[in-house]
């Protein structure tokens, strides 16, 4: 006789229902995991022999031989702890049968029967949802899973406590979902003094999720424009934050079960891999393009980034996805998000100031920024010149809009454009536009395309950088509230692709 319940195991975000199939016979006695398990899940033996022994639960003197179902997917990671004993506990007829065979379970078992959390829980309370079962998983993961709300999760702290709900003895009350993390609002565009080019390149990108290079010298404010980004957004939509926080699942990053309605920011060192940035790695995790999904990508010190890494940017930034190619792992996250680069004008960053720059001036900034190749400075939507800040305006009040009016205005063009595109699932905001679309929403008047026409003969505009000049071009009309896109948006967009530099 086989019992049998269920897990997951992991494709990307995806989360692969697994059936979990426990048969004990006569025989010499062994306990045997089988389909493809590695090492953490075959050790899965010795936790599940010790969890069960703290409960003076002691495996009968037979064959037990522990089937993952199928058998061809690779099986990874110690959540298959609690599944396993599951099964196990219904072949032994602890447990009801069929309330097993009803359950998705993971977590990790302690060897004294305790739960310890495990990555993961929201995709998995997503697949027991759509295939109607119960979701089983320690009490650290039970406000995460719960989150969605199709599903009913059970969070147990122990084996024991397990086994009292599925035989009726105490009935655990499902878990519920985790508080929302507020939005934090410490850092304030009204604290940037001067650099109202900047901060104005800094609405249009956030209103309609454009890339923005910013070049400047150092301590000319780049860094500090950037941190103040997440306060002009708007808070991520229910399906949006849902989507965020599965990547962040994967990644162990949610905190206490609470899903944020703030767009993730993450700011990755020059220094960091290739599958830091992408993903990758002996499990094909995300990489940090992916943790910015619905968010912003920071990536200070733009051209000190291998080379290799900023060319491999290029197709994601497209496609709004990556696809991660392994020897064991084929898997794809989703990466939509707003990259702001910055730089030096020079390595030593005093390209634009003689009596501080080198000798080499003017080939050393070409040189530099040479780093960037011109593919991939084309997929910079808008690129805006950061000078140094008077000492003397330091010393001045702030009397810049607050981060607070910027947001408001960032919200509503954010609300044309959920209106624009209701019923396009795949198209949310104007970095999005495309076809038809593209054509229908940002058609310039007849001054805004022969200005825009002339530019590009003069700039050598690529199709990419034509069609970008568009969208940007759409933003700055959501920004005022009008309709059509006249020529004063397609000047004001335009001067945001004059080449910073010599491309490559």
């Amino acid at each position: 006789m086989v019992a049998r319940a269920y897990t997951v195991a992991f494709e990307g975000i995806e989360a692969r229902l697994v059936e979990v199939q426990c048969a004990i016979s006569p025989g010499i006695p062994a306990f045997s995991i089988v389909g493809l398990p590695d090492k953490a899940v075959s050790e899965a033996r010795e936790r599940v022999r010790s969890a069960l022994g703290a409960m003076a639960i002691a495996l009968p003197s037979k064959r037990i031989t522990v089937n993952l179902s199928p058998a061809d997917l690779p099986k990874e990671g110690s959540h298959f702890d609690l599944p396993i004993a599951l099964a196990l506990l219904a072949a032994l007829e602890v447990v009801p049968k069929d309330h097993a065979a009803q359950t998705v379970a993971l977590g990790e078992l302690s060897l004294d029967g305790s739960l310890v959390p495990v990555i993961g829980a929201l995709p998995a309370a997503m697949t027991a949802a759509q295939d109607g079962r119960t979701l089983l998983c320690p009490a650290g993961c039970g406000a995460e899973a719960a989150w969605v709300g199709a599903a009913n999760v059970i969070a147990p702290r122990n084996l024991a406590e397990m086994v009292r709900h599925f035989t009726g003895q105490s009935i655990l009350t499902p878990a519920q979902p985790g508080e929302a993390i507020g939005r934090n609002a410490s850092r304030d565009l009204a604290e940037v003094k001067g650099q109202e080019r900047a901060k104005r390149a800094l609405e249009i990108a956030a209103a309609g999720r454009h890339h923005l290079l910013m070049i400047g010298s150092p301590g000319s404010g780049k860094s500090m424009l950037a941190a103040r980004i997440p306060g002009i957004l708007p808070p991520l939509s229910p399906v949006e934050a849902l989507e965020t926080s599965m990547i962040h699942s994967l990644s162990g990053l949610l905190d206490e079960g609470g899903i944020s309605r703030e767009p993730p920011f993450r700011e990755p060192h020059h220094t960091a891999s290739m599958a830091a940035i992408v993903g990758g790695g002996r499990n094909a995790k995300p990489g940090e393009i992916s943790l910015a999904h619905n968010g912003v990508l920071f990536m200070d010190e733009f051209p000190e980034y291998p080379r290799a890494v900023l060319e491999t940017l290029r197709q994601p930034i497209e496609t709004g996805q990556i696809i991660v190619a392994r020897a064991n792992a084929h898997v794809r996250y989703p990466c939509k998000f707003m990259l702001v680069a910055a730089a030096n004008p020079y390595k030593c960053g005093y390209l634009a100031e003689p009596e501080r720059a080198c000798a080499r001036v003017p080939l050393c900034g070409e040189d530099y920024l040479g780093r960037i190749s011109g593919p991939l400075m084309d997929r910079f939507d808008l690129r805006v010149e950061v000078p140094p800040v008077a000492f003397t305006d330091l010393d001045l009040p702030a009397d810049g809009e607050t981060s607070a009016r910027v947001a408001a205005r960032v919200s509503a063009a954010r609300n044309i454009q959920t209106a624009r595109f209701d019923g396009h699932d795949h198209m949310r905001v104007n970095a999005d536009l495309e076809g038809q679309m593209l054509e229908h929403a940002a058609t310039p008047d007849s001054e805004g395309r022969a200005l825009l026409i002339k530019v590009a003969e003069r700039f050598g505009l690529s199709a990419r950088g034509y069609h970008r000049v568009l969208r940007v071009a759409r933003t700055i009309a959501d920004l005022e509230g009008v309709a059509d896109v006249r020529k004063p948006h397609i000047a004001e967009a335009v001067s945001y692709r004059t080449p910073l530099t010599k491309e490559a």
